[in-house]
């Protein structure tokens, strides 16, 4: 499975730093940094660490959640941009064209919002009940990404819709029969007991 997504992570047994290495390691080739209660300090020294890790690797991606101006300082691949974060319209503003924009969406009317806005990407979710976000919106499950895409094509928008929220290696293949373009992932891969080998693994699926 090609279109990975890995979100980093901070967990008692791995720095930010390590999730990422350890992703990459597995052939995942998207990196999102989310540092939620971080400062802006504290996600620039770690965003230019882990810049410089995807640099390494061949095609890798390397996006910052929320913090727009950072991506524009220090040239990252783009942006993700949660609920309660800066609007996607204002963000494009500010980066232009060459930067890649996602968005975090629920519904058929987030969906719509993004696009109209001008992003790049839809993250989509939560698919079940995950422990790595506060404030969660209502689940979606497999009928409710058939549903969206379904709406989708009604719509005539054509937008990558990237599955996210408590998702195991065991959902993947019926997720991605639904009609999206990727997964995202965090603890499932983070929690293996070689997160390596289960990147590997999730990517040859």
């Amino acid at each position: 499975m090609k279109q990975l997504q890995f979100i980093t992570h901070y967990t008692d047994k791995y720095s930010y730093y390590d999730s990422a290495r350890m992703a990459l390691e597995g052939g995942c080739r998207w990196i999102q940094l989310r540092m939620k209660d971080a400062t802006e300090k504290e996600v620039e020294t770690e965003a230019l660490r882990i810049q410089a890790l995807c640099n390494q690797y061949d095609e890798t991606i390397f996006i910052i959640d929320d913090h727009v101006e950072l991506a524009k300082k220090i040239h990252a691949d783009g942006v993700h941009l949660g609920k309660n974060d800066m609007p996607i319209a204002q963000a494009r503003q500010i980066l232009g064209e060459e930067y890649i924009i996602g968005g975090t969406a629920n519904t058929f009317e987030d969906i719509q919002k993004h696009y109209a806005d001008g992003a790049d990407y839809i993250g989509c979710g939560p698919f079940r009940f995950t422990t790595t976000k506060k404030n969660l919106s209502p689940i979606l499950g497999l009928e409710g990404y058939r549903n969206l895409i379904s709406r989708m094509h009604e719509a005539s928008i054509q937008l990558p819709i990237v599955a996210i929220g408590g998702i195991t290696y065991e959902d993947i293949p019926a997720i991605m029969d639904t009609g999206v373009t990727g997964i995202a992932l965090s603890g499932t891969i983070l929690h293996a007991e070689d997160p390596v080998k289960e990147t590997q693994r999730i990517i040859a699926l």
